[in-house]
């Protein structure tokens, strides 16, 4: 019986391979780039999904302080939640950058549940700092 693998389709973002075809995704990396392009599409974005994606894109001009670190951290759970039933998220940290203070680092823990592998991924969200007066 053949392995049953997660799923398969174009890299995200579409690229080249290196025998110069269109990349692929494999069940290593499937799963992470589809939580990417779920935390990276903001809701409306999708014409024929309106309320796929996750609202992270609100926050860009937050500051960078613990109220928009948990307000992240509610919207990235209710989006993984929602829009990728093949993982269990089991813990979701933000925390501020220490090299870069307009950058949250976000952690995400996750279980494949057919399989209960457990991963984690770290996508940085960037905020647009105010001007200086």
């Amino acid at each position: 019986m053949p392995k049953e693998i997660v799923g398969k389709g174009w890299a995200f973002p579409p690229q080249i391979s290196a025998q110069g075809g269109l990349a692929l995704t494999n069940e290593q990396n499937e799963l992470s780039q589809a939580i990417f392009i779920i935390l990276s599409t903001s809701p409306g974005q999708r014409v024929m999904r309106p309320t796929f994606g996750c609202r992270l894109n609100e926050l860009v001009f937050a500051p960078n302080n613990a109220q928009t670190a948990a307000r992240a951290r509610r919207y990235v759970t209710e989006a993984l939640g929602m829009w990728e039933p093949r993982i269990r998220v089991i813990e979701v940290n933000i925390h501020p950058d220490e090299d870069r203070d307009n950058r949250l680092i976000i952690d995400i823990e996750y279980e494949i549940k057919t399989t209960h592998d457990r991963r984690s991924l770290v996508h940085p969200f960037y905020l647009i700092p105010e001007e200086a007066a």
